[in-house]
């Protein structure tokens, strides 16, 4: 049984209000509770800690649970959210979703969950290729580095700011979407932040120093993250064609 969370705030420190934006008629919530249900693996549910997003997801048809306002991530959240939703532990499996990708591909969150049906792999997680040379040298562009196991496989060894590896080859941009075993969610949150996590402010390295084994699934392309009011007008422009 697969869970897909998706944690919603109001709180956003580039665009306050985000997940109500008007994307092409809907708030921007809906957009990525739909393209989660489309997906077809389990039940989608917002885990908020605003009455008006819960409201809103309720009013198209969705499920909100409610949960605390001062969590430290996302992660944290879905935590506190997987207890309320599930306390009998019958879910195994685990999706973190954000909650501002409004173009998400739905095929995309079938691959990452693929990658959990070998037992040794606890969470899995999504990248793609580089192709703007400006996106190897910025540090908001998280860079994932792993050995290939697979076509559109790897296993992580390392995510990181810089530019990495060195030498010639492909960069990976890692998204920013996770499943996790129940297991591993459990360790995850009840670990304090690691010295990589604290030095790149990258929670997933708490993950690897754990000696957690993390895949990735290789995509096309990355979704559209809506972080400023730019990209809300990218988004708003890039749905109402469709």
């Amino acid at each position: 049984m697969h869970l897909v969370l998706i944690p919603a705030r109001m709180a956003s420190s580039r665009l306050p209000g985000k997940p109500l934006a008007d994307i092409a008629g809907e708030p921007m919530i809906v957009h990525v509770m739909r393209r989660a249900q489309a997906a077809k693996v389990g039940e989608v549910v917002i885990a908020t800690d605003s009455e008006a997003i819960a409201a809103c997801v309720e009013k198209a048809g969705g499920r909100a649970v409610m949960t605390r306002a001062d969590h430290a991530s996302g992660s944290d959240r879905i935590f506190e959210a997987l207890g309320a939703l599930d306390p009998q532990r019958r879910t195994r499996i685990i999706v973190n979703m954000q909650g501002d990708l409004p173009t998400f591909d739905p095929a995309d969150l079938r691959a990452v969950l693929a990658l959990l049906d070998d037992g040794a792999v606890d969470v899995a997680t999504l990248a793609a290729e580089i192709s703007r040379p400006e996106e190897r040298t910025n540090p908001n562009v998280v860079k994932v580095v792993g050995s290939p196991l697979a076509p559109n496989r790897l296993h992580a060894l390392y995510f990181t700011r810089a530019t990495a590896p060195y030498g010639e080859g492909p960069l990976y941009h890692h998204i920013g979407l996770y499943a996790y075993r129940r297991a591993a969610l459990e360790k995850f949150v009840a670990l304090p932040p690691s010295p990589l996590e604290r030095r790149e402010k990258l929670e997933q390295l708490r993950l690897i120093e754990a000696g957690l084994r993390i895949d990735v699934a290789i995509v096309r392309s990355v979704p559209l993250g809506v972080d400023t009011p730019e990209d809300l007008e990218t988004a708003r422009a890039t749905l109402s064609k469709r």
